[in-house]
């Protein structure tokens, strides 16, 4: 019988971690001249919203916009995207032209995607940005940029 490897215990784990030094998630912003500094957008974050707007706005979403919401202390991000289309192949469509842009021009991999099996509500998490695209009349319903009409608002058209 094979000797058993010794594995660390789970306790163990967790105590070694807690004493590493804390990395924060946050990377380096380089501030874009004038407006945008005052703004508290960073130059990687607009190049990043762009990229998804783009993404979204090529695949014919509707309405597409996104919220800073950087000032407001109890938002889970920095920005949301918001979309919407017709029909769930299309916002399909969106979430994966979405994916591969980010990933192609920003080097973004999606930490996680919620959404794609009934294609509803696709919510693509980015940490700093988070991008919602809605199926038309689950937009109308749920009324994001109502939840969160404190943030700056900021509209994309073709």
């Amino acid at each position: 019988m094979p000797a058993r490897k010794k594995t660390e215990s789970t306790d163990a784990i967790v105590e070694k971690l807690s004493k590493e030094p804390k990395v924060k998630k946050e990377r380096a912003k380089k501030m874009k001249p004038s407006e945008a500094q005052a703004s508290g957008i960073s130059l990687s974050d607009e190049a990043e919203i762009k990229c998804i707007a783009e993404a979204m706005l090529d695949k014919k979403a509707q309405k597409v916009c996104s919220l800073d919401l950087s000032k407001i202390g109890t938002a889970i991000a920095d920005h949301f995207i918001v979309c919407n289309a017709d029909s769930s192949p299309q916002v399909n469509a969106i979430a994966d032209n979405v994916e591969e842009m980010m990933y192609t021009k920003c080097n973004r991999k999606v930490i996680r995607a919620q959404g794609k099996e009934n294609a509803f509500w696709i919510i693509l998490d980015y940490a700093n940005i988070v991008v919602h695209i809605f199926k038309t009349e689950y937009r109308e319903f749920y009324r994001l940029e109502e939840l969160w009409a404190d943030a700056a608002k900021t509209t994309y058209q073709d």
